[in-house]
């Protein structure tokens, strides 16, 4: 049986995979685990949700799950995932839950769990969780039932925590912001206003159904037109949870995650905050980023794919940025997760206290050309053993140099092999990754 929680909670289509019965099993389940971890107090939990209409049946089913196991709610509606994170730390609560798919498709939802100080839950946590889904036991009654009620400041607090974060004014920065119909349309447009900057907010009416439709940090042609059209300084796109960034520079073009980085490394390596002058990023990230980062002296950590992993090294060792592609940035002495809004923040702050345009702080980094080929297998394993295919990728490597590189990256779900090549010439990576594709398919 395949488990519960992938590598970014529970997710599923609303009402057929994840159903209310679920969403109310896996918070009664989260919340016994938790007061079994700790008798001293009885459990509190945040609960936050994007504008799907999913989540005002899911978040229903979540709030009695907790309840009916003990636990005391404090229901904060519609806010971004971090902002979730962050009210678990600074309203002193044992676990923090955001109903959300992400950049997913409006039918879809899930289920985000944060632990204290909001951490994402360790596995073994969320594996007594799954075990306690068909648990029997005495429930309470009376007065140890869990009581609800709604944090009506939730936002306020948050923004003041991004304004703190904030070096220095946005005053003087045109900015338009894709809210993606989603968790920012209310929180990002008035966190930017309140730090200085003028604002025009684009998607940013979410009605239940549109979130992420044609838009956001996974469809970004509207913003890029909209940030030449309006004469901005930059444009800023999120997901429909917020905890993407990805921005774009007055010319219209887009600035990744890897970019974003590296305008953010090189600010905190300058100020003196970018802890062991080291980055972590995950092998997906250009390289680009590397050549950049090592022009500059600051070592580049890689991970596994997914902000999970990244967030584990940066923990591990003490780390002060790291990120993905995707703009899934993740600033640990500011928050415990991936934040797009304090990202963008800090991203308008650094080119407020530079007088720099975003194309030229960006500029430190070259993208490469960046070609990914899906090749479907029989088995992911032989393709891993085979002699054919490790001499094909030391062929391929030689030949790039330091100019290119080589990924083989077999799928964690499916019988599929991704290959990634990246090269100085467009053509010159398609054809790489076309012939080693090529000898991947033949090995299966």
């Amino acid at each position: 049986m395949a488990r519960l929680f992938g590598t970014d909670g529970v997710r599923g289509l609303a009402n057929a995979e994840l159903t209310p019965e679920l969403a109310m099993s896996v918070a009664a389940s989260a919340a016994r685990v938790l007061a079994a971890h700790d008798r001293s107090h009885r459990p509190v939990a945040i609960v936050g949700r994007d504008p799907r209409a999913s989540g005002e049946m899911l978040e229903a089913a979540v709030v009695a799950g907790l309840a009916s196991a003990g636990a005391d709610v404090l229901r904060v509606g519609v806010l971004p995932t971090p902002a979730v994170a962050f009210l678990v730390g600074d309203l002193s609560a044992d676990l923090g839950v955001m109903i959300s798919a992400s950049h997913n498709p409006m039918p879809d939802n899930g289920i985000k769990l944060f632990g204290e100080g909001g951490h994402k839950l360790p596995d073994g946590i969320e594996d007594e969780i799954e075990a306690g889904l068909d648990a029997h036991g005495t429930r309470p009654t009376g007065a140890q039932i869990g009581r609800v009620s709604d944090v009506d400041d939730a936002l306020d607090r948050y923004i003041a925590h991004l304004l703190a974060a904030t070096p220095h004014s946005l005053a003087g920065l045109r900015v338009v912001v894709d809210c993606a119909n989603g968790a920012a349309s209310q929180a990002a447009p008035e966190a930017y206003r309140k730090a200085g900057a003028e604002v025009i907010a684009l998607y940013a009416e979410p009605d239940g159904v549109n979130i992420n439709e044609g838009c956001g940090s996974t469809h970004p042609d509207d913003l890029c037109a909209a940030v030449v059209e309006h004469g901005a300084d930059l444009g800023i796109a999120h997901d429909g949870d917020a905890d993407r960034c990805l921005a774009v520079d007055a010319g219209g073009n887009l600035v990744d995650g890897d970019q974003i980085m590296a305008v953010l490394a090189l600010a905190m390596a300058q100020a003196g905050e970018l802890a062991e002058t080291t980055l972590v990023a995950t092998v997906m990230s250009n390289l680009g980023l590397h050549l950049a980062m090592r022009e500059h002296e600051i070592v580049l950590r890689t991970t596994a794919v997914g902000d999970r992993y990244v967030l584990e090294e940066l923990r591990a060792g003490g780390f002060s940025l790291g990120g993905e592609q995707s703009g899934h940035v993740v600033l640990p002495g500011h928050a415990t997760t991936g934040d797009g809004l304090l990202t963008a923040m800090r991203l308008m702050s650094r080119m407020a206290g530079t007088g720099k345009p975003l194309a030229e702080l960006a500029g430190v980094m070259r993208r490469l050309p960046q070609v990914l080929v899906n090749v479907r297998v029989a088995d992911k394993a032989a393709v891993a053993s085979s002699p054919a295919v490790r001499e094909a990728v030391d062929a391929v490597s030689a030949e790039l140099g330091d100019e290119g590189r080589v990924l083989l990256r077999p799928s964690g779900t499916e019988q599929l092999v991704r290959v990634m090549v990246e090269a100085p010439a467009e053509d010159t990576a398609q054809a790489a990754a076309d012939r080693l594709a090529g000898v991947v398919a033949s090995v299966s």
